[in-house]
Protein backbone atom coordinates (compact mmCIF):
# COMPACT_ATOMS: atom_id res chain seq x y z
CA UNK A 1 0.00 0.00 0.00
CA UNK A 2 2.83 2.32 1.17
CA UNK A 3 4.31 1.72 -2.16
CA UNK A 4 1.44 2.50 -4.03
CA UNK A 5 0.46 5.81 -2.41
CA UNK A 6 4.41 6.48 -3.03
CA UNK A 7 3.87 6.04 -6.85
CA UNK A 8 0.63 7.76 -7.13
CA UNK A 9 1.77 10.75 -5.66
CA UNK A 10 4.99 10.72 -7.67
CA UNK A 11 2.61 10.43 -10.78
CA UNK A 12 0.50 13.62 -9.77
CA UNK A 13 3.46 15.75 -9.20
CA UNK A 14 5.52 14.66 -11.90
CA UNK A 15 2.54 15.30 -14.48
CA UNK A 16 1.84 18.86 -13.11
CA UNK A 17 5.89 19.77 -13.43
CA UNK A 18 6.15 18.22 -16.47
CA UNK A 19 2.60 20.18 -17.84
CA UNK A 20 4.05 24.13 -17.01
CA UNK A 21 7.64 23.09 -16.98
CA UNK A 22 7.39 20.94 -19.95
CA UNK A 23 10.33 18.37 -18.47
CA UNK A 24 11.50 16.43 -14.93
CA UNK A 25 8.08 14.33 -15.23
CA UNK A 26 10.39 11.28 -15.53
CA UNK A 27 12.94 12.56 -13.58
CA UNK A 28 10.26 12.71 -10.33
CA UNK A 29 8.86 9.09 -11.39
CA UNK A 30 12.22 7.20 -12.37
CA UNK A 31 13.83 6.97 -8.47
CA UNK A 32 10.21 6.05 -7.42
CA UNK A 33 9.93 3.40 -9.93
CA UNK A 34 13.20 2.09 -9.87
CA UNK A 35 12.69 2.15 -5.42
CA UNK A 36 9.25 0.16 -6.36
CA UNK A 37 9.67 -2.32 -9.10
CA UNK A 38 13.35 -2.62 -10.53
CA UNK A 39 15.10 -0.44 -13.47
CA UNK A 40 13.66 -3.55 -16.08
CA UNK A 41 10.46 -2.70 -14.98
CA UNK A 42 10.70 1.09 -14.03
CA UNK A 43 11.48 2.03 -17.67
CA UNK A 44 8.88 -0.01 -19.74
CA UNK A 45 6.37 1.08 -16.85
CA UNK A 46 7.31 4.30 -17.06
CA UNK A 47 7.24 4.55 -20.98
CA UNK A 48 3.82 3.40 -20.95
CA UNK A 49 2.74 5.68 -18.47
CA UNK A 50 5.22 9.17 -20.53
CA UNK A 51 3.22 7.83 -23.49
CA UNK A 52 -0.10 8.73 -21.82
CA UNK A 53 1.00 12.00 -20.27
CA UNK A 54 2.56 13.00 -23.57
CA UNK A 55 -0.55 12.45 -25.37
CA UNK A 56 -2.79 14.09 -22.43
CA UNK A 57 -0.29 17.47 -23.06
CA UNK A 58 -0.56 16.93 -26.90
CA UNK A 59 -4.40 16.92 -26.57
CA UNK A 60 -4.29 20.23 -24.48
CA UNK A 61 -2.26 21.87 -26.55
CA UNK A 62 -3.22 20.53 -29.56
CA UNK A 63 -3.90 23.86 -31.52
CA UNK A 64 -0.11 24.93 -30.99
CA UNK A 65 1.98 21.82 -32.03
CA UNK A 66 4.79 22.88 -34.48
CA UNK A 67 4.93 20.18 -36.79
CA UNK A 68 8.58 21.06 -39.04
CA UNK A 69 10.00 20.52 -35.64
CA UNK A 70 7.82 17.39 -34.94
CA UNK A 71 8.67 15.51 -38.23
CA UNK A 72 12.68 16.52 -38.35
CA UNK A 73 12.73 15.58 -34.70
CA UNK A 74 10.72 12.01 -35.67
CA UNK A 75 13.75 11.61 -38.37
CA UNK A 76 16.52 11.12 -35.79
CA UNK A 77 14.64 9.96 -33.16
CA UNK A 78 12.90 6.47 -34.67
CA UNK A 79 15.86 4.42 -35.49
CA UNK A 80 17.59 5.56 -32.50
CA UNK A 81 15.42 4.67 -30.22
CA UNK A 82 15.42 1.24 -32.02
CA UNK A 83 18.51 1.30 -31.28
CA UNK A 84 18.36 2.44 -27.69
CA UNK A 85 16.00 -0.43 -27.16
CA UNK A 86 17.64 -3.36 -27.92
CA UNK A 87 20.79 -1.43 -26.40
CA UNK A 88 18.46 -1.52 -23.00
CA UNK A 89 17.07 -5.03 -23.18
CA UNK A 90 20.68 -6.60 -23.88
CA UNK A 91 22.40 -4.77 -21.19
CA UNK A 92 22.62 -6.01 -17.12
CA UNK A 93 20.17 -4.15 -14.90
CA UNK A 94 22.96 -3.06 -12.34
CA UNK A 95 24.88 -1.31 -15.15
CA UNK A 96 21.86 1.26 -16.27
CA UNK A 97 21.35 2.27 -13.05
CA UNK A 98 24.77 3.53 -12.31
CA UNK A 99 24.84 4.67 -15.84
CA UNK A 100 21.12 6.92 -15.38
CA UNK A 101 23.11 8.00 -11.85
CA UNK A 102 25.84 9.46 -14.08
CA UNK A 103 23.27 10.56 -16.69
CA UNK A 104 20.97 12.76 -14.21
CA UNK A 105 24.40 14.01 -12.38
CA UNK A 106 26.09 15.20 -15.69
CA UNK A 107 22.09 17.27 -17.29
CA UNK A 108 22.16 18.95 -13.61
CA UNK A 109 25.83 20.31 -14.56
CA UNK A 110 25.27 20.70 -18.34
CA UNK A 111 22.14 22.68 -17.70
CA UNK A 112 24.54 25.10 -15.73
CA UNK A 113 27.44 25.59 -18.71
CA UNK A 114 27.71 28.67 -20.91
CA UNK A 115 26.46 25.56 -23.67
CA UNK A 116 23.62 24.44 -22.19
CA UNK A 117 22.37 28.10 -21.31
CA UNK A 118 23.04 28.88 -24.53
CA UNK A 119 22.27 26.34 -26.88
CA UNK A 120 20.84 27.55 -30.49
CA UNK A 121 19.26 24.82 -32.65
CA UNK A 122 18.04 25.89 -36.75
CA UNK A 123 15.35 23.27 -37.81
CA UNK A 124 17.29 21.37 -39.48
CA UNK A 125 19.25 20.45 -35.96
CA UNK A 126 16.32 18.71 -34.99
CA UNK A 127 16.97 15.41 -36.76
CA UNK A 128 20.06 15.05 -35.04
CA UNK A 129 18.71 16.22 -31.82
CA UNK A 130 16.10 13.53 -32.55
CA UNK A 131 18.59 10.67 -32.56
CA UNK A 132 20.48 11.55 -29.24
CA UNK A 133 17.24 11.94 -27.82
CA UNK A 134 16.04 8.57 -29.20
CA UNK A 135 19.05 6.16 -27.71
CA UNK A 136 19.51 8.52 -24.84
CA UNK A 137 15.20 8.04 -23.76
CA UNK A 138 15.38 4.04 -24.75
CA UNK A 139 18.62 3.35 -22.53
CA UNK A 140 18.07 5.49 -19.48
CA UNK A 141 13.80 6.32 -19.65
CA UNK A 142 14.51 10.30 -19.58
CA UNK A 143 15.83 13.02 -22.27
CA UNK A 144 13.79 16.06 -21.03
CA UNK A 145 16.40 17.70 -19.02
CA UNK A 146 19.00 17.23 -22.46
CA UNK A 147 16.78 18.41 -24.78
CA UNK A 148 14.62 20.90 -23.37
CA UNK A 149 17.16 23.78 -24.01
CA UNK A 150 17.26 23.53 -27.45
CA UNK A 151 13.58 23.37 -28.19
CA UNK A 152 13.84 26.65 -25.75
CA UNK A 153 15.92 28.37 -27.97
CA UNK A 154 14.83 27.61 -31.15
CA UNK A 155 12.02 29.70 -29.88
CA UNK A 156 8.90 27.57 -28.59
CA UNK A 157 7.64 29.23 -25.69
CA UNK A 158 4.73 27.92 -23.05
CA UNK A 159 1.68 25.66 -24.55
CA UNK A 160 3.62 25.43 -28.16
CA UNK A 161 6.61 24.30 -26.38
CA UNK A 162 4.86 21.88 -24.07
CA UNK A 163 3.04 20.16 -26.74
CA UNK A 164 5.44 20.38 -29.24
CA UNK A 165 8.24 18.74 -27.44
CA UNK A 166 5.53 15.92 -26.27
CA UNK A 167 4.97 14.99 -29.34
CA UNK A 168 7.94 14.16 -30.06
CA UNK A 169 8.05 12.39 -26.71
CA UNK A 170 5.15 10.53 -28.36
CA UNK A 171 6.61 9.22 -31.11
CA UNK A 172 9.62 7.95 -29.22
CA UNK A 173 7.65 6.17 -27.15
CA UNK A 174 5.21 4.23 -29.49
CA UNK A 175 9.32 3.07 -30.70
CA UNK A 176 10.46 1.97 -27.88
CA UNK A 177 7.38 -0.53 -26.49
CA UNK A 178 7.71 -1.64 -29.74
CA UNK A 179 11.18 -2.92 -28.82
CA UNK A 180 10.89 -3.78 -25.73
CA UNK A 181 7.44 -6.14 -26.67
CA UNK A 182 9.73 -8.12 -29.18
CA UNK A 183 12.17 -8.64 -26.08
CA UNK A 184 9.16 -9.60 -23.76
CA UNK A 185 9.83 -6.52 -21.33
CA UNK A 186 6.02 -5.92 -21.62
CA UNK A 187 3.69 -8.03 -19.42
CA UNK A 188 0.13 -7.59 -18.59
CA UNK A 189 1.10 -6.36 -14.95
CA UNK A 190 3.99 -4.29 -16.58
CA UNK A 191 1.27 -2.39 -18.82
CA UNK A 192 -1.49 -2.42 -16.17
CA UNK A 193 0.69 -0.21 -13.95
CA UNK A 194 1.51 1.96 -16.70
CA UNK A 195 -1.48 2.85 -17.88
CA UNK A 196 -2.61 3.55 -14.21
CA UNK A 197 -0.11 6.07 -13.58
CA UNK A 198 -0.65 7.37 -17.19
CA UNK A 199 -4.23 8.34 -15.73
CA UNK A 200 -2.94 9.76 -13.04
CA UNK A 201 -1.03 11.63 -14.97
CA UNK A 202 -3.93 12.69 -17.05
CA UNK A 203 -5.27 14.49 -14.25
CA UNK A 204 -1.82 16.19 -13.10
CA UNK A 205 -2.06 17.39 -16.84
CA UNK A 206 -5.05 18.88 -16.63
CA UNK A 207 -3.76 20.53 -12.97
CA UNK A 208 -0.39 21.92 -14.68
CA UNK A 209 -2.10 23.22 -17.98
CA UNK A 210 -4.38 25.44 -15.56
CA UNK A 211 -1.62 26.40 -13.59
CA UNK A 212 0.69 27.17 -16.71
CA UNK A 213 0.06 31.18 -17.00
CA UNK A 214 -0.37 31.33 -13.25
CA UNK A 215 2.72 29.94 -11.83
CA UNK A 216 6.55 31.33 -12.58
CA UNK A 217 8.08 28.69 -14.38
CA UNK A 218 12.14 29.83 -13.26
CA UNK A 219 10.71 27.84 -9.95
CA UNK A 220 10.51 24.24 -11.33
CA UNK A 221 13.62 24.02 -12.86
CA UNK A 222 14.95 24.03 -9.29
CA UNK A 223 12.71 21.15 -7.90
CA UNK A 224 13.80 19.40 -10.70
CA UNK A 225 17.80 19.41 -10.80
CA UNK A 226 17.47 19.24 -6.88
CA UNK A 227 15.56 15.43 -7.54
CA UNK A 228 17.98 14.61 -10.24
CA UNK A 229 20.98 15.55 -7.95
CA UNK A 230 19.86 13.06 -5.22
CA UNK A 231 18.61 10.52 -7.29
CA UNK A 232 21.68 10.41 -9.27
CA UNK A 233 23.90 9.93 -6.66
CA UNK A 234 21.94 7.17 -4.79
CA UNK A 235 21.79 5.17 -8.45
CA UNK A 236 25.73 5.57 -8.95
CA UNK A 237 26.46 4.57 -5.02
CA UNK A 238 23.72 1.83 -5.19
CA UNK A 239 23.74 0.51 -8.34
Amino acid sequence: MLIAIAVIAAALVASILAAVAGFGGAVIMLPVLVWAVGIQDAIPILTIAQLIGNLSRVIFNKRELKWPVVWRFTLGAVPAAVVGGIIFATTPASALVRLLGVFLVVMVVYRHTHWGKSARLTLRGFVPLGAASGILSAVLGTVGPFAAPFFLSYGLIKGTYIGTEAMTAVIMHVTKLGVYGSYSLIGIHTLLIGVAIGAVMILGTYVGKRLLNKVPENIFPYIIEGTMLVAGVLFIIRG
